[in-house]
């Protein structure tokens, strides 16, 4: 949460986190949160007194995908070879990564089409694709909760810059011994490397959603909003949890679920194998699970409170 299942429709879940409710993504929208203490998750941010307010200034880019699961893979293809072309634009970058998402939100939501895509993907991609797919379905499916008829009072910025959000990961590796690959997997699913700006209904806050609380411990005296501070702060905790000698334990006490351990892993290994595939997670979009459907929540959407989706649709759609 890219999420960022990714990305990650941002869904929601009602389990008894450890540590409180965060945002979590990975394209979708969730609970989690670094911390101890067992506290019931809420699903949908409170609202408040303001009037609802939405902005839009930077519309959705066209998602458009093939019908049959056959063009579907041969495009997903295309669009990963394109993340990886030095030579692509930016352009060209942003509308292969939001096809990528799509295609593995599509394909990770119907098993039945797995005898026909995967064929078409090359065997040195096989492993690749294979955890894009199985992250998006531990958050979909059973795993999601009930759709929402009103969409987050969040703001939706743009990330840092890659490159330092990269710094940051290795630094707090280097500092910590936490593998980059799974601060940036949790970063993704948590908040879509940052681009989502809210607080959890249990107070989590920032990129790598914490309770302030815990933030006290972990964060050296540092910002819980700063992307920097947070990451590195995400590397103390998970060591301080024992990632050394069990990575799985430590991301369970960051968020005590089990397909959220399994999702990281996926992203994680992907991201060891190919750190060059960090282009395409980087640039995902944030999806929010609606009674209308998922609904793109791009750069520049903010609420000030929950607004109803039907009217955000009205004047904004997808």
């Amino acid at each position: 949460m890219w999420a960022a299942n990714p990305t990650r429709s941002r869904l929601t879940h009602d389990r008894v986190m450890r540590c409180g409710m965060t945002l979590l993504v990975v394209t979708i929208t969730f609970g989690l949160v670094a911390c101890s203490g067992s506290t019931s998750a809420s699903t949908v941010p409170t609202a408040n007194t303001t009037a609802p307010r939405a902005v839009t200034a930077v519309p959705p880019a066209p998602r458009r995908l093939a019908s049959d699961p056959v063009q579907m893979a041969d495009d997903l293809v295309a669009d990963e070879q394109a993340l990886r072309d030095p030579t692509s634009s930016e352009v060209v970058l942003t509308g292969a990564a939001h096809r990528q998402q799509a295609a593995y939100r599509a394909l990770g939501e119907h098993p039945e089409w797995d005898a026909i895509a995967r064929p078409r993907i090359p065997p040195s991609w096989l492993d690749i694709y294979d955890r894009n797919v199985d992250a998006q379905r531990q958050f979909s499916g059973p795993a999601a909760s009930d759709p929402q008829d009103t969409l987050p009072a969040w703001r939706i910025d743009p990330p840092v810059p890659a490159n330092k959000l990269l710094g940051y990961y290795r630094e707090a590796q280097a500092a910590t011994g936490v593998g980059w690959n799974y601060l940036a997997a949790i970063n993704v699913i948590e908040t879509g490397l940052g681009r989502i700006l809210g607080v959890s209904p249990a107070g989590a806050q920032g990129p790598m959603q914490f309770l302030p609380s815990t933030f006290a411990e972990y964060g050296d005296g540092g910002d819980i909003l700063s992307p920097h501070d947070s990451i590195i702060a995400a590397g103390r905790y998970l060591a301080a949890s024992g990632f050394a000698d069990d990575h799985d334990g430590a991301l369970f006490r960051y968020n005590n679920w089990d397909r959220y351990v399994r999702a990281v892993n996926d992203y994680a290994a992907v991201l060891a194998a190919d750190p060059a595939r960090f282009a395409g997670y980087y640039r995902w979009d944030i999806y929010y699970r609606t009674t209308a459907g998922d609904v793109v929540l791009p750069i520049g959407y903010a609420a000030t409170s929950p607004i109803p989706v039907t009217d955000y649709l009205a004047t904004h759609p997808q």
